[in-house]
């Protein structure tokens, strides 16, 4: 069995992938899987560090780019195609995968000019653009959220909640809550898989306000590359006890050992923090395309398992108090992290997968069935 998936650029196109291939590999051991992204995005880093294997094609991204780089991107969508074309042959794939994201045209097209079955997984509540153009080439359309429904046909489409990968459901019972049998309570904190600047920046504002819980706080925060050196210095400078990173590649582990998250609301956050119950501060991206972060944040504040801090109104005096109010306060945030657990989807990889393995073999019978007929 080999499976194709296109996937990258973000962290949330990523990830939904990673955890669809190691599902794959659980229920097919001998499956092989090979992703094809560019060489730009953090799939060059993530995938070597969970061991799959990568191949770049030439995309790029179109949508909230200048005319100029928009334009050089579309020219590059031939390439790409001949690239995908030559790589689905030679991997003589059974299925292609498409997340989302500038990769996946060229190769969810590919496949299906080589009559290869396809399906789409879209994470978000509102699609993004490459998926609904791709939308009349899969066969299926798995979906995270209902109200994404619409834009696709709907004999095609399923809703099974976001793949997560399985190292947050194993580690993650029913009933699992912000840990507060401790004296010390833990805050991670990260901004999607690059870093945020406006969180970075609030949270180093916020650590003088946050001096009194000097002894009774750790903090866990992914910083990206850029705030880094600064992010560091700032907690050595408050005397905070942090474990400060560029990038948490065990997030499982991370969110495991966190009672409060302070984070973006990309779809990828959004499903991790339901699936292990965790209560969350929630400050979505304010530039984001069809504001998908927003819409996902205010999905988890409806719930009760969230609170949403409006990055255009976010302070460190703001977010220190928000911080305070929520560890101050065990039944509430107990009671955060039960309402987070109750809309998490733990299944949802399982249920792609299973239902991927069907279309493929039901692909096979199809062709058996034509070639016995031409014969």
């Amino acid at each position: 069995m080999n499976i194709v998936i296109a996937a990258g650029g973000t962290g949330g196109h990523l990830y939904p992938a990673v955890a669809l291939a190691r599902e794959f590999l659980r229920q097919e051991p001998g499956a092989s899987i090979l992703f094809v992204g560019s060489a730009r995005g953090i799939e060059t880093r993530v995938l070597a560090h969970e061991g799959f294997e990568l191949r770049a094609i030439s995309a790029r991204p179109v949508m909230g780019r200048s005319a100029l780089r928009a334009l050089l991107a579309l020219f590059s969508l031939p390439v790409g195609l001949w690239q995908s074309l030559n790589i689905l042959r030679a991997r003589r794939a059974d299925l292609v995968i498409g997340i989302g994201g500038y990769t996946s045209p060229p190769v969810l097209v590919s496949a299906w000019l080589l009559s290869i079955p396809r399906v789409i997984v879209e994470p978000n509540a509102y699609p993004g653009t490459a998926n609904k153009m791709l939308g009349p080439f899969a066969n299926v359309v798995f979906l995270a959220f209902k109200a994404a429904e619409p834009h696709f046909a709907s004999s095609k489409v399923r809703v099974v909640g976001t793949p997560v990968r399985r190292a947050f459901v194993e580690a993650s019972p029913a009933g699992s809550a912000p840990v507060s049998g401790g004296t010390r309570k833990t805050v991670l904190i990260f901004g999607g898989s690059q870093g945020a600047h406006a969180i970075n920046m609030a949270m180093v504002e916020a650590l003088p306000h946050l001096s009194a819980m000097r002894e009774q706080l750790a903090v866990i925060h992914q910083t990206g590359t850029a705030d880094y050196e600064r992010v560091q210095a700032a907690y050595e400078a408050a005397g905070l006890r942090a474990e400060v990173t560029p990038f948490v590649y065990e997030m499982p582990r991370a969110l495991r050992s966190a009672d409060l998250v302070v984070s973006r609301s990309g779809a990828v956050t959004v499903a991790e923090l339901a699936v292990c119950g965790k209560a969350a501060i929630l400050i979505p991206l304010p530039h984001a395309i069809y504001q998908h972060q927003e819409r996902n944040a205010r999905v988890l504040e409806a719930a009760g398992a969230a609170v949403v801090l409006p990055q255009e109104t976010l302070t460190g005096p703001t977010l220190a108090r928000a911080i305070q109010e929520l560890l101050g306060d065990a039944d509430r945030l107990r009671a955060m992290g039960e309402r987070s657990l109750a809309l998490g989807r733990p299944d949802s990889a399982e249920i792609i997968v299973r239902d991927c393995r069907a279309l493929m073999g039901a692909h096979h019978d199809i062709n058996n069935c034509l070639g016995a007929a031409r014969s």
